[in-house]
């Protein structure tokens, strides 16, 4: 607990008894959390002003320790009021804006050495956990000042290994950097005529020569009741009657003939 050690090095002539150290440990945590304390009791006093020190006279209540606290940003300001029962210690604190409480219980000799009131280095024990109470306990009930906020996410965006991190969480591009999806037009537009003059793996349709018929898209067999030409005229077959045909459909019908655009000189004998 950084900090803690000079603060009781200066608290020391007034810590008499085990619930004094244990003081000196929430109110540090405190002030670790964006808080300065203001002075004693329920009422603000004219004098007051905000200090990371314990104001005077402090310890002169061992049952019951009320002090008051603000942020350092004057987002928040708490009443917090220590009431010692038997061998534990009850924090309740609330935030005067908006009435909110938070409270949690300590056992004194849980995280104090009495006899170890003289020796800072032996005096506190669990300091991990007690930090953890404490914050679980008043800090994240009443939220954190909004001003550590801030400075803890500036420093997050300072931060080049937490930018690394981030960026390595986003959702790569789904093409490579720098290349370029081909761009080809629809062979069912009437602007993709010459597409694939510029294919030379023939991949696409659309090119000079347009085929009337769509060879390459499958066609719907006309029904029966369309007639079939040279056969049957249209209305010859009632719709949805049972018809089986006595020839093939489509008989007769010419496809495109791939020669019917013969090159330059075909006719030349000498070719």
């Amino acid at each position: 607990m950084a900090g803690l050690e000079p603060l009781y090095a200066w608290a020391r002539a007034a810590v008499s008894r085990p619930q004094d150290a244990l003081i000196c440990a929430v109110h540090w945590e405190l002030v670790r959390h964006g808080y300065c304390c203001l002075g004693l009791g329920d009422q603000p006093s004219p004098e007051e002003r905000k200090s990371e020190l314990l104001p005077a006279g402090w310890e002169a209540n061992k049952e019951v320790y009320t002090l008051r606290y603000k942020a350092r940003d004057d987002a928040q300001e708490l009443l917090l009021k220590a009431i010692m029962v038997e061998d534990s210690m009850i924090l309740n604190a609330m935030d005067c804006s908006s009435q909110k409480v938070a409270d949690v219980t300590l056992a004194v000799a849980d995280y104090i050495n009495p006899e170890h009131l003289d020796d800072f280095h032996k005096l506190y024990k669990n300091t991990e956990e007690l930090r953890t109470r404490i914050a679980s306990g008043i800090i994240a009930p009443l939220g954190a000042p909004a001003e550590k906020a801030r400075k803890e996410l500036e420093a997050e965006r300072k931060d080049p290994d937490l930018l690394q991190d981030s960026a390595a969480l986003r959702v790569p591009p789904r093409q490579p950097a720098g290349s370029r999806a081909p761009s080809w037009p629809s062979p069912l537009s009437p602007f993709a005529v010459g597409g694939a003059d510029l294919d030379p793996l023939g991949r696409h349709t659309g090119g000079m020569i347009m085929d009337p018929l769509h060879s390459r898209f499958p066609q719907p067999a006309p029904g029966p009741a369309a007639g079939i030409p040279g056969r049957l005229p249209p209305g010859a077959v009632p719709p949805g009657a049972r018809f089986d045909p006595f020839g093939p459909l489509g008989a007769g019908r010419a496809g495109p003939d791939p020669d019917h655009l013969p090159p330059p000189g075909y006719d030349d004998m000498f070719m």
